[in-house]
């Protein structure tokens, strides 16, 4: 059910949010560590670990372990050779990927080209009803936009196996920073006798079939998910971690106290009210490194109230971004005014004139078109934000309902939070108003960001459609557009989002997590955040 609103004032949120963590510090002094095993905090049950059924961080996490696509990124972040060792293109319109020789699937049957061919296949199919089916669009493969309008048959997709170690995509359109896409997880290959076998139980331990370093070895739902180390996997020698173990501590707190007790050997995000004391009190662990995530607002753009864009505009307006960055995280977060993140390559910033602004200005603007949209003392604007369960999306949520309601005064947000499962389900189903929403990136270029707002993307949860954006974004990929022209249209195309308020933009990540000493292979320069447990070893 909803909650009831919440009148705060912004300086009391802060302070509340500021507060020290009292208490007796805990010894890290634990018991010497697993000589094979590494146990990171995952935050949530995942949703699936089928790569055509995720879209999540948490899920992409286990999954990174337990399938390897085309290609891999390393501890920079570059894109590098996984199961194929090249790939090559004359007019980045036709690629062909070669793949190693020896595969193997975690049962000891031979992984061909076949194998990425059907899994693609499966991805794009309406019957698999994919939230990443239109990735594949993105890339522009061939027949792409007909199959999944049903007017194609999944196997006329610009994908085949011109023998077992050698892959050809056709796309219609030229396509430079096609190999960067395809480290995603929904481009991984899948086994499809397995698939076929269990259904929708293929994931299970016991069933699952992979490729990848790891296979699952046990899973107790809503308590931790094992894997062990795959000897048919094709660079199994250079597996240091024998087993790792995920579990789904969706607290901040109970996370850190898990790692000062011992339980934990990587933690997820860390609390803002207690970073300042964990990096004072273990500087050689907390680790911190820039993130290609934005966190932002997600209005519903169908959806009263949210339909009106003096409405999204008014609250986008009226949030103190700087605020809450500094004083409700405070971790190097910085404020977010385009859905791409700052610092993407290829990526210049859009800066919005109101942006220039003092807080009393834009305020008065946002007061201003919510008179226009109808609202007054004697109309309020009501409605409901949606958040997931976490300590810090519910931080953020009340800050940000205290600012609208302190600033715009006839303002009335219920705050109504869901489990992770139900949340995506609502925002899925267009079944909320507003809700709280973050993007990372699935490859370091723009268009990973830019295209989840086009009209048919399956990930335009804003249901957000605009012919012009749409275009902007196509023109992108014409033959004749050269990097510092696509650089310009990404930038126009941020100015339409900001022009229309299509999503609310309020601060872009940092990655802060405290990682025990004993474990080598933490990379702190991969700005996607990749960290693949094959990386991990434990140190003398």
């Amino acid at each position: 059910m909803p909650s009831a609103p919440f009148r705060l004032s912004v300086l009391a949120v802060a302070a509340v949010l500021l507060a020290a963590c009292g208490g007796q510090e805990k010894n890290t002094a634990a018991s010497a560590p697993a000589a094979d095993t590494v146990t990171r905090n995952n935050v949530t049950e995942p949703q699936s670990l089928d790569p055509h059924q995720i879209t999540g961080v948490p899920e992409i996490n286990v999954v990174r372990d337990l399938l390897e696509g085309l290609v891999e990124t390393d501890e920079k972040g570059a894109v590098i050779p996984a199961a194929a060792e090249s790939w090559e293109s004359g007019d980045n319109k036709v690629w062909t990927f070669k793949l190693r020789e020896g595969l193997k699937w975690s049962n000891g049957e031979p992984l061909t080209a076949e194998d990425f061919v059907y899994s693609w296949r499966r991805l794009v199919d309406p019957k698999t009803a994919s939230q990443y089916a239109t990735y594949l669009q993105a890339a522009k493969i061939e027949n792409i936009d007909a199959i999944l309008k049903g007017e194609k048959s999944p196997d006329t997709l610009g994908v085949k196996a011109v023998d077992p170690q050698t892959l050809q995509i056709t796309l219609t359109a030229a396509v430079p920073y096609f190999p960067q896409m395809l480290y995603h997880a929904a481009t991984k290959p899948v086994h499809r006798a397995t698939v076929e076998k269990h259904g929708v139980k293929w994931t299970q331990p016991g069933n699952f079939v992979g490729n990848g370093p790891y296979v699952i070895k046990n899973w107790v739902v809503n308590e931790r998910i094992e894997l062990e180390k795959n000897p048919q996997y094709r660079d199994a020698a250079n597996v240091k971690i024998n087993k790792v173990v995920f579990l789904p501590i969706g607290s901040q707190t109970d996370d850190v106290a898990r790692y000062e007790a011992g339980e934990v050997d990587i933690t997820d995000a860390l609390p803002p009210e207690m970073y300042a004391k964990l990096q004072e009190k273990y500087p050689q662990e907390l680790k911190r490194s820039p993130y290609l995530c934005t966190y932002y607002f997600e209005t519903n753009n169908q959806k009263p109230p949210f339909d009106d864009v003096r409405v999204r505009k008014a609250l986008s307006l009226a949030l103190d971004r700087e605020t809450i960055a500094a004083k409700v995280l405070g971790r190097g977060e910085e404020p977010a005014y385009n859905l791409t993140r700052a610092g993407t390559a290829g990526f210049v910033p859009y800066v919005p004139e109101w942006s220039k602004l003092d807080q009393a200005a834009r305020v008065a603007e946002a007061k201003k078109l919510l008179a226009e949209a109808g609202y007054s003392e004697s109309k309020p604007l009501t409605f409901n934000f949606l958040y997931n369960t976490s300590e810090q999306h519910k931080k953020i949520a009340v800050a940000a309902a205290s600012m609208w309601q302190q600033a715009l005064g006839f303002v009335k947000v219920n705050l109504e939070n869901q489990e992770w499962k139900t949340y995506l389900d609502s925002r899925r189903n267009g079944n909320y108003q507003i809700a709280r929403a973050s993007w990372c990136g699935d490859y370091n270029e723009p268009s990973t960001f830019l295209n989840t707002l086009q009209s048919a993307n399956s990930s335009n949860r804003a249901f957000y459609k605009n012919a012009d954006y749409d275009a902007l974004l196509a023109k992108t990929l014409q033959a004749d557009i050269d990097d510092k022209e696509r650089a310009r249209l990404y930038t126009q195309a941020e100015a339409q989002i900001d022009k229309d308020s299509a999503v609310i933009p309020v601060y872009g990540y940092v990655n802060s997590r405290l990682v025990k000493p004993h474990i080598g292979g933490y990379s702190t320069e991969d700005v996607l955040n990749e960290l693949p447990s094959k990386r991990l070893f434990i140190q003398k």
